[in-house]
Protein backbone atom coordinates (compact mmCIF):
# COMPACT_ATOMS: atom_id res chain seq x y z
CA UNK A 1 0.00 0.00 0.00
CA UNK A 2 2.78 2.43 0.91
CA UNK A 3 4.66 1.75 -2.38
CA UNK A 4 1.47 2.31 -4.42
CA UNK A 5 0.88 5.61 -2.64
CA UNK A 6 4.47 6.72 -3.27
CA UNK A 7 4.19 5.81 -6.96
CA UNK A 8 0.88 7.66 -7.30
CA UNK A 9 2.39 10.65 -5.52
CA UNK A 10 5.34 10.73 -7.94
CA UNK A 11 3.01 10.56 -10.94
CA UNK A 12 0.87 13.43 -9.63
CA UNK A 13 3.96 15.52 -8.84
CA UNK A 14 5.47 14.88 -12.28
CA UNK A 15 2.20 15.83 -13.96
CA UNK A 16 1.92 19.01 -11.90
CA UNK A 17 5.48 20.07 -12.76
CA UNK A 18 4.97 19.28 -16.45
CA UNK A 19 1.66 21.13 -16.69
CA UNK A 20 2.54 24.05 -14.43
CA UNK A 21 3.02 27.44 -16.07
CA UNK A 22 6.48 29.02 -15.96
CA UNK A 23 7.54 30.42 -12.59
CA UNK A 24 7.22 34.03 -13.71
CA UNK A 25 4.37 35.94 -15.28
CA UNK A 26 6.09 35.72 -18.65
CA UNK A 27 3.97 33.97 -21.26
CA UNK A 28 5.89 31.87 -23.75
CA UNK A 29 4.68 31.21 -27.25
CA UNK A 30 6.08 28.45 -29.44
CA UNK A 31 9.72 29.22 -30.07
CA UNK A 32 11.35 29.93 -33.42
CA UNK A 33 14.04 27.26 -33.84
CA UNK A 34 15.96 29.28 -36.43
CA UNK A 35 16.16 32.26 -34.07
CA UNK A 36 17.21 29.91 -31.28
CA UNK A 37 20.02 28.50 -33.41
CA UNK A 38 21.14 32.04 -34.22
CA UNK A 39 21.17 32.99 -30.52
CA UNK A 40 22.79 29.75 -29.33
CA UNK A 41 26.44 30.71 -29.80
CA UNK A 42 26.78 32.11 -26.30
CA UNK A 43 25.13 29.00 -24.82
CA UNK A 44 27.28 26.45 -26.64
CA UNK A 45 30.46 28.06 -25.38
CA UNK A 46 29.83 26.15 -22.13
CA UNK A 47 26.92 23.80 -22.92
CA UNK A 48 28.57 21.97 -25.80
CA UNK A 49 26.63 20.89 -28.87
CA UNK A 50 28.21 17.46 -28.47
CA UNK A 51 26.04 16.96 -25.39
CA UNK A 52 29.16 16.22 -23.37
CA UNK A 53 28.70 17.35 -19.78
CA UNK A 54 31.42 19.09 -17.84
CA UNK A 55 31.63 19.47 -14.07
CA UNK A 56 28.87 21.88 -13.06
CA UNK A 57 27.70 22.39 -16.65
CA UNK A 58 24.85 20.11 -17.72
CA UNK A 59 24.01 19.24 -21.29
CA UNK A 60 21.02 21.14 -22.67
CA UNK A 61 20.76 19.08 -25.85
CA UNK A 62 17.29 17.56 -26.13
CA UNK A 63 16.00 19.12 -22.90
CA UNK A 64 12.20 19.53 -23.20
CA UNK A 65 11.26 23.06 -24.24
CA UNK A 66 9.09 23.82 -21.21
CA UNK A 67 11.80 22.72 -18.79
CA UNK A 68 14.59 24.70 -20.42
CA UNK A 69 12.41 27.80 -20.82
CA UNK A 70 11.34 27.62 -17.18
CA UNK A 71 14.96 27.27 -16.04
CA UNK A 72 16.07 30.26 -18.13
CA UNK A 73 13.22 32.37 -16.77
CA UNK A 74 14.15 31.40 -13.22
CA UNK A 75 17.77 32.45 -13.87
CA UNK A 76 16.56 35.69 -15.46
CA UNK A 77 14.31 36.39 -12.45
CA UNK A 78 17.22 35.45 -10.13
CA UNK A 79 15.22 32.60 -8.59
CA UNK A 80 18.08 30.22 -9.44
CA UNK A 81 21.50 31.00 -8.10
CA UNK A 82 24.27 31.15 -10.70
CA UNK A 83 25.71 34.59 -11.51
CA UNK A 84 26.87 33.58 -15.01
CA UNK A 85 23.50 32.10 -15.97
CA UNK A 86 21.65 35.02 -14.37
CA UNK A 87 23.64 37.45 -16.52
CA UNK A 88 23.21 35.47 -19.73
CA UNK A 89 19.51 34.69 -19.25
CA UNK A 90 18.91 38.30 -18.21
CA UNK A 91 19.85 39.43 -21.72
CA UNK A 92 17.12 37.42 -23.43
CA UNK A 93 13.52 38.43 -24.05
CA UNK A 94 10.65 35.97 -23.58
CA UNK A 95 10.60 35.38 -27.34
CA UNK A 96 14.33 34.64 -27.36
CA UNK A 97 14.04 32.26 -24.40
CA UNK A 98 11.26 30.38 -26.18
CA UNK A 99 13.39 30.24 -29.34
CA UNK A 100 16.43 28.88 -27.46
CA UNK A 101 14.26 26.28 -25.73
CA UNK A 102 12.74 25.23 -29.08
CA UNK A 103 16.16 24.94 -30.71
CA UNK A 104 17.90 22.97 -27.95
CA UNK A 105 14.80 20.84 -27.39
CA UNK A 106 14.83 19.83 -31.05
CA UNK A 107 18.42 18.59 -30.98
CA UNK A 108 19.31 14.95 -30.45
CA UNK A 109 22.43 13.64 -28.75
CA UNK A 110 24.98 12.30 -31.20
CA UNK A 111 26.12 8.84 -30.22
Amino acid sequence: MRREWATASLIVTAAAVTLAPPASNTSLAAGDKALGEYLSSECVTCHQLSGREQPGIPSIIGVPEAGLAAALIEYKDKKRSNPVMQTIAGKFSSEEIAALAAYFGSLKLKR
